[in-house]
């Protein structure tokens, strides 16, 4: 599922755009958990309550809340290998004139979202 959404972004020949929703099935999840390293797999029939976040051309930075069969939820930064069981309806924002960018942040240590105007030469 974001390998499509980053595919999606590079499709439509624009740096910069928002999931704006997005609610579905997956039948395989990789959620990074609060405060992990790794992220953590869940296997089965996963239901997506919510999808959130950003797509830039260094990658995307999603947030996801899922469901499983017992309507047990787990929510997490989305990693790669999420896999689409039956559906996944998701509403991106294109924005053509922006660029995103993830650049490194000293206070925080991880890479974060840099917002620009596009310029000819992106």
């Amino acid at each position: 599922m974001r390998a499509a959404l980053e595919a999606a972004l590079a499709g439509a020949g624009v740096d910069a755009a928002f999931v704006l929703a997005g609610i579905g099935s997956l039948s395989v999840a990789r959620l990074r958990l609060a405060g992990a390293k790794e992220p953590v797999e869940l296997r089965g029939d996963l239901e997506i309550l919510t999808l959130a976040g950003s797509l830039s051309v260094d990658g995307a930075h999603l947030h996801m809340a899922l469901a499983d069969a017992q309507g047990r939820v787990t929510g997490g930064h989305v990693a790669p290998g999420c896999v689409v069981r039956t559906t996944a309806e998701i509403l991106l924002a294109l924005l053509p004139e922006h660029h995103f960018s993830r650049l490194p942040d000293a206070a925080t240590g991880f890479p974060e979202l840099a917002i620009r105007p596009r310029t000819t030469r992106d």
